[in-house]
This record gives structure tokens, C-alpha cells and sequence, in this order.
């Protein structure tokens, strides 16, 4: 099931872009300093008090040439068309204000669950001033300080009392798989090439996924996959058609539903940034990954030097995902794409690969020996054991003196000499540094 959806809406200038990043520096529990991966992000992956959850924040939306009360209006109802919770902050400094008042109606209207912020309470003076704001009527303000932290924790445990409740149902065991990517990269065309095939069986159900349909099906040589199509955008008008942030909540939803994403980029208009931060917030969920470039078809004088180009651009783009593999496909012509379901079956096999702790010890042993670690200041680090702790992804723990003394371009040394010795094409693994006691 797909993780909770938390959108931060509110009128300009109270600080949610703020709440934000304190939230999510705090949640996300996994930080790497690997080039490439976008950093000026619009959501996170985090939990608190073990209930995990996406966070999406709506401050960075800008509809030029329109006015203010119908920017503010367009902003919350992306937020509300997604989101399972929402919290809408507020700026004590200003008080209630007739902006605060529109936003305060249409989240009104919802019916969804809505907590109130209230934020820049950074001293006790001020919390005597957040009582005005139940006149918004959605209940009991919470006062926070998105640049002190302070108040954070009450607004969270809030928050996750209104999550939906989780199916206690048995988790289907086929493979799940999605289609991510910006608007018009040809996910839909890819789904419905794949589903015309005269060699898979096809049962539609419905999806957990709002406003997405689940297809079953098995290959002919008996493997069975759901896979999730989240292309369409089904609410007219401009908003809908044009705004990134909507888009981008979609692939959210099918990235947390699934066993294995492929991220679609569409090779007649190269690569966007909205590609970085949808292959970006994959990677940081620790989702298998294959990259998919669409409509090769359409590229005059194509040749190998052209696929191979192709490829080191998107190694350079996408440096972070350089354990996934690349396939060139046409759903027009429905070029390689009966090749799909073996890579989708792969990349999850890998995903969900275990390794024993005495071989993965030979392979660490081995790499030390034959590349010692780097001295800091006169003291080396030292490793003493490793073991793998969980799958999907692969997450090795490894036992030393000091985790400070281990830098990260030595970390990743580790990681490659990992994937070398056990085939983790497809999956990202991660490595945890633990002082032996």
C-alpha cells in the first residue's frame, strides 16, 4: 500500500517551504553526498514514530500573470486532490488574514483531515496570539518555529492520527511494477503497447492508487506481474495540464506501491528537470530502477553511436543511478519491449537478494587488504565485521572502530567492490556504519 501523502499548502510567505525542510531534514534518515541527485526538493520520504509517509510541499508553485487569490486557490487544490492529510500553516506575525480565510474554505470543503499551523512562535509571548486563529474553523491551532524547530514533534503526532489504516489483507504476490516520469514521456502508449500483446493474459482490477488501474498478467513462461499504469492526468483544464507538482504527487503514489519502478524518459526532448527530481525521489525510496528511453523511434540516423551517447548522457545526468540498467524502446513500433517483464523480474530478484554473512565478510576482507583504508589524523579505521540486515533494497551493516574515520569516497569503494562480487544490477544498496562495542 502506497505510503500517506502530507501537502504543506498556505498563502505565500509564511514560512512552508521552511516547515518543510525542518521536517524533512529530520525524517529522512539517509543523506548521501552523491553529485547529480537534485537537492532544491518539492517533497521527502520520512516517518515519525514509525509511521512512514511522503511529504509534498506546494510553496514553490508560481502561475505568472494571474492573480494572487487565484494562485492561492490553484495551490490547494493540487494539495487536496492527492493528499491524505494536509497541514496548512500560518504566520502568527500577520495574524488571520482574508488570504488565510480563502485557503481556510476550500480546505473546508475537502473533507479531508487538516492540521493548522501556526507558525514563527518562537517565544512564549507569542503563543497567547495563536487563539485567533480558531476563527479559520478547522480546529485546534498548533504554534511551531520551522527555523527553531520548536513545537515540530505536536505537529506530527497530529498529523499521523489521521492516516488511513493500513489493509491487513495479504500482500499479493505478484511483482509490482510502474511507470514513472514527467507528462508526455509516453507512459500510457508503453502500458497500452504492452497490454496488446497476444502473448500475455490481461485482468483488470481496481487499483489502490487513485485514479489508476492495476493490470495482472502472466508471460509466457508463467511469471506473474501487476502492473500499475499512473500516466493519465483525468481533470481538465490548464492547471491540471501544465502544473509539474501534480504530476509529480502521481509518481509519488506509484513509486511507494511498487516492488519495481521504470523510469521513462523520452528521447525526443532529452531530459528536464522535472526527469531529476522523479528519478530522484525513487532512488532515496530504495526502489529497483530501470531506465526506459521512449520513442527511439523517432530519432533520425540512429546507430549504436547514437545509443551510446545516449547512455553517457544519462550516466552524467543520473550519476546516482548508475546501477540501473538502459533499454531503448518504441511503443509505437513496440521495439524491445517484450524485454520489460525479464528486466522487471531481474531487478527484483536482486532487489530482494541476501547475501551470506561469511561470503560477504571474504568480499570486505578482501577489499581491505587489497585497498586499506586511509588514515585520519594519525588513527585508521578499522573493519571488524559485516552482515546484511535487510532487502529491498540489499542494506549491509559494517562493524568498525570509528564511523567517522571512514570517508565516503572509501564507503563507496566498499559499495562497488559489493556489486562486483554479487550482481545488484537494478537495485541501490545501502551501507551502514555501526561502532563495534
Amino acid at each position: 500500500m502506497a505510503n500517506p501523502i502530507v501537502a504543506i499548502v498556505g498563502r505565500p510567505n509564511v514560512g512552508k517551504s521552511t516547515l518543510f525542510n525542518r521536517i524533512a531534514g529530520e525524517r529522512i534518515s539517509i543523506v548521501e553526498d552523491t553529485p547529480g541527485v537534485t537537492r532544491d526538493r518539492i517533497y521527502a520520504h520520512g516517518d515519525w514514530l514509525g509511521k512512514e509517509f511522503s511529504m509534498i510541499d506546494t510553496g514553490g508553485i508560481e502561475i505568472s500573470d494571474q492573480p494572487l487569490t487565484t494562485q492561492i486557490r490553484e495551490q490547494a487544490e493540487v494539495a487536496i486532490d492527492e493528499a491524505d492529510v494536509i497541514v496548512m500553516v500560518v504566520n502568527v506575525e500577520n495574524g488571520v488574514t482574508d488570504a488565510d480565510e480563502q485557503v481556510a474554505k476550500i480546505l473546508y470543503r475537502s473533507h479531508k483531515p487538516v492540521v493548522l499551523a501556526v507558525n514563527k512562535v518562537d517565544n512564549p509571548e507569542r503563543r497567547t496570539q495563536i487563539f485567533d486563529f480558531y476563527s479559520l474553523g478547522l480546529g485546534e491551532p498548533y504554534p511551531v518555529s520551522s527555523v527553531h524547530g520548536v513545537g515540530i514533534g505536536d505537529l506530527l503526532d497530529e498529523v499521523i492520527k489521521h492516516f488511513p489504516e493500513r489493509s491487513n489483507a495479504q500482500d499479493d504476490q505478484r511483482i509490482r511494477f510502474s511507470f514513472i516520469g514527467r507528462p508526455n514521456v509516453g507512459k500510457s502508449s508503453i502500458v497500452n503497447a504492452m497490454l496488446g500483446e497476444d502473448r500475455v493474459i490481461v485482468s483488470d482490477i481496481a487499483g489502490t492508487t487513485r485514479d489508476s488501474i492495476d493490470t495482472n498478467f502472466k508471460t509466457p513462461d508463467g511469471h506473474e506481474f501487476t502492473m500499475v499504469d499512473t500516466a493519465g492526468i483525468k481533470k481538465k483544464g490548464k492547471l491540471y495540464e501544465n502544473t509539474e507538482r501534480y504530476a509529480l504527487m502521481r509518481s509519488m503514489r506509484a513509486i511507494d506501491d511498487s516492488d519495481v519502478v521504470i523510469f521513462v524518459l523520452n528521447a525526443e526532448e532529452g531530459i528536464r528537470e522535472l526527469d531529476k527530481h522523479v528519478a530522484g525521489y525513487a532512488h532515496e525510496a530504495g526502489k529497483a530502477i530501470i531506465i526506459a528511453v521512449n520513442k527511439w523511434d523517432t530519432i533520425p540516423d540512429r546507430d549504436q553511436r547514437t545509443m551510446t551517447d545516449f547512455t553517457n548522457l544519462i550516466r552524467q545526468e543520473f550519476q546516482y543511478l548508475s546501477y540501473a540498467p538502459i533499454i531503448f524502446v518504441s511503443a509505437k513500433t513496440k521495439q524491445r519491449l517484450f524485454k520489460l517483464p525479464e528486466m522487471v523480474l531481474e531487478a527484483y530478484e536482486h532487489h530482494t537478494r541476501r547475501v551470506q554473512s561469511s561470503v560477504l565478510n571474504d568480499v570486505i576482507m578482501d577489499a581491505v587488504a587489497a585497498n586499506p583504508a586511509p588514515s585520519l589524523n594519525g588513527r585508521r579505521l578499522r573493519l571488524y565485521y559485516a552482515t546484511q540486515v535487510a532487502i529491498q533494497p540489499p542494506t549491509f551493516v559494517v562493524f568498525v572502530n570509528d564511523p567517522d574515520l571512514m570517508h565516503f569516497s572509501y564507503e563507496r569503494y566498499l559499495e562497488n567492490r559489493i556489486r562486483a562480487a554479487f550482481d545488484f544490477t537494478g537495485t541501490p544498496i545501502h551501507l551502514i556504519k555501526r561502532q563495534r562495542k
